[in-house]
């Protein structure tokens, strides 16, 4: 049974988000909460599986939330509920830990994939808000990074001949193949696509997936883009 934590302000909106994963068999809603305060409490005493948080809320945000969150139980990931006007705050949610965004316009098998996905270990990279976010604040400028919550580690690129030089501290001992893969990851590419791109396999995939996280040291495909675009082995595109 996955269990799932709903973290929102609006109270229907709980109420909507329970009743569609409460239809499936797998899965069960173990706490509620309306602030971010609430839920790191509730977080640490029903350590749920995943965790649907909200960004804009009174008190504590989302984005705070989900560190605290995950200081008192590392086993939850989070999964950020957004829309696209909260584009500012979303990558310092994936920096701060969070295993990938939610669309509120998404549909409730979308919703319920979502739960499934990063319950099982992935990450949800949804190409569509991946791209846009990722890519829009990893090209930030400095007074553009300044405010964001959780300031990217990308400096400000110099133009479009800016050097690409990757520090050999963050590229560890990545082949050739795993760099291409990384790549294809920051793109927001799934383990299938990048088979696809690169004519093997998606066992294949997997494991350069499994070896990148390994030698990145970071838990899942988001924390591997975050560290991708910090350290300067993938560039936004201009």
């Amino acid at each position: 049974m996955i269990r799932v934590g709903l973290v929102d302000d609006q109270p229907m909106v709980r109420v909507g988000l329970k009743m569609i994963l409460e239809s499936e068999g797998d899965i069960e809603v173990c706490c509620e909460a309306a602030n971010g305060e609430d839920a790191v409490a509730l977080a640490a005493s029903h350590c749920p599986d995943v965790i649907l948080m909200d960004i804009r809320m009174p008190g504590m945000d989302g984005l705070a939330a989900t560190v605290e969150v995950l200081k008192a139980t590392p086993s939850s990931r989070v999964v950020i509920l957004t829309t696209f006007d909260d584009d500012e705050y979303l990558y310092g949610a994936l920096r701060a830990g969070a295993s990938g965004f939610l669309l509120k316009s998404a549909d409730g098998d979308a919703l319920v994939n979502a739960v499934r996905v990063v319950a099982a270990g992935e990450a949800l990279l949804a190409p569509e808000v991946t791209r846009r976010v990722i890519e829009q604040f990893a090209r930030g400028s400095r007074d553009d990074a300044a405010s964001l919550p959780i300031q990217p580690a990308v400096p400000a690129l110099q133009g479009e001949t800016a050097a690409h030089v990757p520090s050999a501290e963050a590229i560890g001992d990545l082949s050739d193949r795993e760099v291409e893969v990384l790549q294809l990851l920051a793109r927001g590419l799934s383990n299938q696509e990048i088979a696809s791109e690169l004519f093997v396999s998606n066992t294949t995939v997997k494991t350069h997936v499994s070896h990148i996280l390994t030698k990145l040291g970071v838990r899942d495909r988001v924390q591997a883009v975050v560290e991708a675009y910090d350290s300067g082995i993938v560039l936004p595109r201009g």
